[in-house]
């Protein structure tokens, strides 16, 4: 692979030279361009060899065009908040927002290629590691991401020249460390390793540039030009994208004008996902029986008073203890609340919360995107709110928008929300693999008991700011978004991740459902782990008077996959292992 990289290629004087004017010009001119219309970021990252180059591309791009226009990231070990998320957490939130260039130093490939060379990672370790990097480089290509990678190369006997070299130059001696000369005995190790990682990472979408790094201009050149090639195709692919959205949205406003139904969010002429769903609107699907999984809820459930009362309070107390015992561990839980309009979200996110320490969660509400959110891929600004170790979050709404409202409304293509039922699936499968406690609600209500909580809310004062238009307009849409949700739960109701479907006619039972349902998940996770977990029937009395109750070590009924290497997770007490998203559905019914 690398042969072809140690060629001796070069460039003479007068050739870069000339070249460079014109070139530089040129790179300005699509900088600009890309500022005035942001359509897209760019990211480049440098890997490679050590002395081959990568320091001193980034250097040359920061003095070639604009730096306002840069974002430079280069990572060392994980911080202390870093360590308590997921490793891919610090490279979502250094995400540069379109319009702006991201320049990275070896960055998600670092980790990787140093365990599999040092032995912490098996081939196993290191190939599903690559296969994350592949799927996390894949979502940024398809929201519109250019990414540019190139490895940066220098044969066994040049690296050495190259570090002999730096070490006998008085301003330059200080970049080459004992470290440095300790790869290069290791270099056919690093070669085969990152011959591996190029092989399996290397796409269409994110392609490798194998660059050879012994002369200095025919380095440069071959970095600059083709960055300004790729920005250059990219920009106009990516205009004439905008300009075939733009003349679709003006025939939907315009067949809008003259049909008072809403119509449908226009077909996305690329090819769909290939698991189709069969939906009523098919000639097939009128065949079939089109109940959804909503639609075979027992909607009857309830609870009287003295019931909720006393089923509540055991709940909370149990919900207690475990989140304390979770917290002691270590592990983070992520609580995901969504359904009907008025529905008792809520009122029953106050409940969970009611349980716990106010300095331990935060409520994540979620709107429409701000500016700064919509000029990055829609998952980042889930990434940015994970909470720390031992720490809850719960998002009121959550990622699980771009397969709802989103669809339905029309504000993501096609192609956009039937490729997000993987990513999400993607990104739920690392939240678990950390090890942090993960649980789905969805509160489904009857159209007849979300009529008579709207007509409630209007007839009361403190409650009629909760009533929006938007409300009434989205029941007339109750069919396409029930379609939507039986989808969603389908296609995202995972062994790792679970959706719990709550019955929420009733409010008493639908929070006493969703707080029962939480511990069986916390009691579950924490027990894979070998957690020493209370025994369930004397947590009540123990989270009263609030001291730890006699515990019994719960053996896990099931294993998940891993081998406990190094992988960039955080340590804690209780051992993480591997839980790998399988795709299989399982909606969780638990009874109250």
């Amino acid at each position: 692979m690398f042969e072809a990289a140690e060629l001796g290629r070069k460039v003479d004087k007068a050739t870069y030279k000339a070249m460079t004017p014109q070139l530089r010009t040129e790179l300005l001119q699509l900088q600009m361009e890309l500022k005035e219309t942001p359509l897209f970021p760019v990211l480049m990252i440098f890997a490679g060899v050590d002395g081959a180059g990568k320091s001193e591309s980034i250097n040359l791009l920061h003095s070639w065009i604009d730096p306002r226009g840069l974002i430079t990231r280069a990572y060392d070990e994980p911080s202390d908040e870093e360590r308590d998320r997921p490793r891919f957490w610090r490279y979502w939130r250094d995400l540069p927002p379109r319009g702006k260039i991201g320049l990275y130093l070896s960055a998600w490939y670092s980790r990787p290629i140093l365990d599999r060379v040092y032995s912490r990672f098996d081939r196993g370790d290191f190939d599903h590691e690559l296969e994350r990097i592949a799927q996390f480089e894949e979502a940024l290509a398809d929201d519109g991401a250019l990414i540019l990678k190139f490895w940066m190369h220098l044969g066994k006997k040049a690296q050495k020249r190259r570090l002999k070299a730096l070490e006998k130059d008085a301003l330059l001696g200080w970049r080459v460390t004992e470290r440095d000369w300790k790869h290069y005995a290791m270099y056919d190790d690093f070669v085969r390793v990152a011959e591996r990682a190029i092989m399996r990472t290397s796409t269409h979408k994110a392609p490798w540039k194998i660059v050879e790094g012994n002369d200095e201009r025919y380095r440069e050149l071959t970095v600059l030009t083709t960055l300004r090639d790729a920005v250059a195709r990219q920009l106009d692919s990516a205009r004439a994208r905008a300009a075939e959205k733009e003349r679709r949205k003006a025939e939907l406003a315009a067949e809008l004008a003259v049909h008072t139904p809403a119509a449908p969010a226009p077909a996305d002429p690329e090819p769909a996902a290939a698991i189709e769903v069969v939906t009523s609107d098919t000639d097939a699907g009128t065949l079939l029986d089109q109940r959804t999984v909503l639609q075979s809820l027992d909607m009857t459930r309830s609870l009287t008073k003295e019931e909720y009362n006393r089923s509540l309070k055991r709940a909370q107390a149990e919900l207690h203890v475990l989140y304390r015992q979770a917290k002691e561990e270590g592990r983070s839980v992520a609580l995901v609340f969504e359904g009907w309009d008025a529905a008792g979200k809520g009122g029953a996110i106050r409940r969970v919360t009611s349980a716990l320490d106010a300095r331990d969660y935060q409520v994540i509400p979620i709107a429409a995107p701000t500016d700064e959110e919509k000029a990055r891929h829609y998952l980042w600004r889930f990434w940015r709110h994970l909470s720390r170790a031992g720490r809850v979050t719960i998002f009121d709404r959550s990622w699980y928008g771009r397969v709802l409202v989103e669809r339905v409304e029309g504000f993501a293509r096609e192609q956009e929300w039937r490729r997000a039922y993987a990513e999400l699936c993607q990104f739920e499968e690392q939240l678990v693999d950390f090890g942090i406690i993960l649980a789905k609600y969805w509160l489904h209500i009857t159209p007849e008991e979300q009529l008579a909580r709207f007509k409630a809310r209007e007839q009361t004062p403190f409650k009629r700011w909760k009533l929006t238009e938007e409300d009434w307009r989205n029941r007339d849409r109750w069919e396409p978004y029930e379609q939507a949700v039986n989808e969603m739960v389908e296609r995202t109701s995972t062994l790792v991740a679970p959706w719990t479907l709550v019955e929420a006619n009733d409010k008493r039972y639908a929070r006493v459902k969703v707080i029962e349902a939480l511990c069986d998940r916390m009691r579950s996770s924490l027990a894979l782990d070998g957690a020493e977990l209370a025994p369930k029937d004397s947590l009540h009395s123990a989270a009263i008077v609030h001291s730890p109750p006699k515990t019994t070590k719960i053996k896990a009924k099931s294993k998940r996959k891993g081998n406990g290497k190094s992988n960039g997770k955080r340590k804690h007490k209780g051992k993480h292992a591997k839980g790998k998203g399988n795709g299989k559905s399982k909606a969780t019914q638990p009874s109250a």
